[in-house]
């Protein structure tokens, strides 16, 4: 994985082209004064799994980069593990455009973050 994602304590579970997914366990350095998982450690979730199902899309030689992403919240996260499922909605030559939907340990909805990945072609 990414070391920013494996330095917050993303843990990817499954990869493949149709689905990637993960988790990020709570904990206080994570968290908003509230105690609340902070929606920055929600949407580097969402982000980098984004991405693994991005990468896992691309044609040989090439590589990927986010340019837009939109996350709705829904619920905060006070304990346990959140759980991760990127799943691509449109595969194309120019971009990859993938659905994160993200459920705490009871499987209700936390957050569903939409982003749009760059098809980078590669270089010569």
């Amino acid at each position: 994985m990414m070391p920013f994602s494996t330095g917050i304590g993303i843990e990817l579970t499954a990869a493949a082209p149709e689905e990637a997914a993960g988790r990020l366990a709570w904990r206080p350095e994570l968290c908003t004064a509230a105690g609340l998982l902070h929606g920055g450690a929600v949407m580097a979730l969402a982000d980098s799994l984004g991405a693994v199902c991005a990468f896992l899309n691309l044609p040989d030689g090439a590589t990927t980069s986010t340019i837009e992403s939109k996350t709705n919240f829904f619920r905060g996260v006070r304990e346990g593990v959140v759980h991760a499922t990127a799943r691509p909605l449109h595969v194309g030559r120019t971009t990859i455009v993938v659905q994160t939907d993200i459920l705490d340990d009871r499987g209700k909805r936390v957050a569903q973050t939409t982003q749009t990945q760059a098809v980078i072609a590669p270089q010569g």
